[in-house]
């Protein structure tokens, strides 16, 4: 794209931003659509009127600034796409050509909550669009785009009304019994017991399994057909690795035809091997109907997943083993308690392993296989 700007000494300079390849761009209107979704024309008139930018342009400043090279926090691509969505599905669409310091806080506010009566989204949607809207004001502060940020007076609602299925360990050997094939039940098993998200099980290579050191190693999730990196810092870690457990992997590694330590340790078989299973797949076809078939209350539209058994782990150390908060936080690497930020200790991987082999125990399993 050709476009020309003025210097400092009054000439007109051509220019050229590069917007992609021809043989993707066949014709000119598929171009110009490129253009318009990339912003480029936003971005060429960003520095016109420095004193009063526009909210578009904003916001893609803020897309370069905070998720370009120059970033200080680095995001995870799954982080990225959701931002962009928000930004140029929402906030463009509605502020993009107006004056960002004429944008009203009461307006904001209004036209949130229309988003929760009017459109239906969730107020936990909604509050992180809040907070997205909030940095891009406060970046543009930091690089003198703008003076004030009117986000900071708005307010939100962001109590989720999600409520978890959770399932008991009698349930959940139900499910366990009622799916055939081996690698399923190796892959709810070890869910179940390892409160893995489901992404982090889907990544799981078999290098990760630390048998002599009796744990796990979490240091990726699986996103978008590739590797990425953990949810968050504290993602990034261990989890127990119970005897119980350690001789059902060992028995599926004996069994599956992707046994070297490059290998998925729950591969799609359909794809040899190049790839994890499908999760949602998994879930459709295997999971959700083995739960209902275990007495599992599931409504039809109602969330329902391997994420689940994260929940139920997590509840039943609670409320039923009475695990400290401390190990919980431990087993599930949660990053929002503060208390336990730093990796294991010995201690804490003997704690979180045996109460582990609790919930094992309470599921059915001793030292042989699942009948």
């Amino acid at each position: 794209m050709r476009y020309r700007v003025t210097a400092l000494d009054g000439r007109r300079v051509e220019n050229t931003i590069p917007v992609g390849l021809l043989r993707d761009f066949p014709k000119e209107k598929d171009a110009w659509r490129e253009v318009d979704k990339l912003g480029l024309a936003v971005r060429i008139n960003e520095a016109t009127c420095p004193g009063r930018i526009r909210f578009d342009a904003l916001c893609e400043h803020y897309l370069r600034a905070d998720f370009g090279a120059d970033a200080v926090r680095p995001k995870s691509d799954n982080t990225t796409a959701i931002t962009q969505h928000i930004v140029r599905d929402y906030l463009i669409a509605r502020w993009g050509n107006e004056i960002a310091e004429d944008i009203k806080a009461l307006d904001i506010q209004r036209w949130l909550k229309s988003l929760n009566t009017d459109n239906e989204l969730a107020w936990t949607t909604i509050a992180k669009m809040r907070g997205v809207m909030s940095r891009i004001y406060k970046v543009g502060i930091l690089h003198e785009h703008v003076l004030t940020n009117p986000v900071l007076h708005v307010q939100t609602r962001s109590k989720s009304s999600y409520r978890a299925i959770v399932i008991t360990p009698q349930q959940a050997l139900t499910i366990l019994n009622s799916l055939p094939a081996v690698l399923h039940r190796t892959l709810v098993l070890t869910c179940a017991a390892t409160a893995l998200r489901s992404s982090e099980i889907l990544a799981l290579r078999w290098a990760d399994i630390l048998w002599e050191e009796k744990r796990i190693r979490v240091s990726k999730r699986w996103a978008d057909g590739k590797d990425g990196q953990t949810k968050t810092d504290a993602s990034d870690g261990y989890v127990p690795l119970h005897a119980i457990l350690a001789q059902h992997l060992q028995e599926w590694k004996a069994w599956t035809p992707h046994g070297k330590d490059t290998d998925f340790v729950f591969p799609s078989l359909k794809a040899e091997g190049r790839v994890p299973l499908s999760s949602s797949a998994f879930v459709g076809d295997h999971l959700r109907p083995a739960a209902k078939k275990a007495g599992v209350q599931i409504e039809d539209g109602q969330r329902f997943g391997l994420h689940n058994l994260r929940h139920s782990l997590s509840n039943w150390l609670v409320n039923k083993a009475k695990v400290g908060p401390k190990t919980v936080q431990g087993i599930l690497r949660h990053s929002r308690i503060q208390t336990t930020l730093d990796l294991y200790t010995q201690e804490d991987s003997d704690e979180t392993r045996a109460a582990q082999g609790e919930f094992l125990q309470a599921l059915g399993m001793r030292s042989e296989r699942v009948q």
